[in-house]
């Protein structure tokens, strides 16, 4: 069984996957896999770069050739035909592996295996899960919470939030919900009593 995890930026995704781990689930997270196929050498940086370098300054390269994710993410939030367009890019190439990769979890022997994903819905990643778990806080603590972790501004933090799924859309499509606008004991308590409901439906 696959549990597809998602939620919007700085939600815990991350914190839930590991509490998860803690109980003996492995996991596979979708933004690792999104870091790896824009890597150096890669087909899809190859393509970002090529699109990027007849623009004027727009160059998305750093000095020692790998990606300036910065710059890029100012593009695609500034430009949403460009986003469509890197998505285009980088989600196919994204999928195959993922698949590749949960397979390999699948075969560890373990009752299930989550597929962490910001993009869960978005993507058409949910499509590979069994069922929707959504990691969830008010806006307003997700904005601070990246502005403070990716040190950006609160205005490029809120940029970033309303670019996504809205909140009540990613709930409505939701099999499973957690809270983690509370204390780490409290989130602990909601992953095991999850991890029971999950392993007795496997089984």
């Amino acid at each position: 069984m696959i549990i597809g995890v998602t939620g919007g930026i700085a939600s815990g995704k991350s914190t839930v996957a590991r509490a998860f781990a803690a109980l003996g689930v492995p996991w596979v997270d979708a933004d690792d896999v999104a870091r790896e196929v824009v890597e150096p050498g890669e087909p899809a940086l190859a393509e970002i770069a090529e699109r990027y370098s007849r623009e004027v300054g727009a160059q998305v390269l750093q000095e020692d050739g790998s990606l300036d994710r910065r710059a890029l993410r100012e593009i695609v939030f500034s430009y949403p035909a460009e986003r469509k367009w890197l998505e285009s890019v980088t989600h196919p190439r994204i999928r195959q592996r993922l698949v590749a990769q949960l397979e390999r979890r699948q075969a560890e022997g373990a009752p299930y295996v989550l597929l962490v994903s910001p993009l869960l819905f978005e993507s058409g990643q949910s499509e590979m899960a069994d069922r929707c778990l959504v990691i969830d806080v008010p806006e307003s603590l997700q904005i601070a919470r990246t502005a403070a972790r990716d040190d950006v501004d609160e205005d490029q933090a809120r940029a970033i939030v309303a670019a996504q799924m809205p909140r009540a859309e990613r709930l409505a499509r939701a099999d499973d919900v957690i809270d983690n606008s509370g204390g780490e004991a409290r989130l602990k308590a909601q992953v095991a009593e999850l991890d029971r409901k999950y392993r007795a439906l496997a089984g």
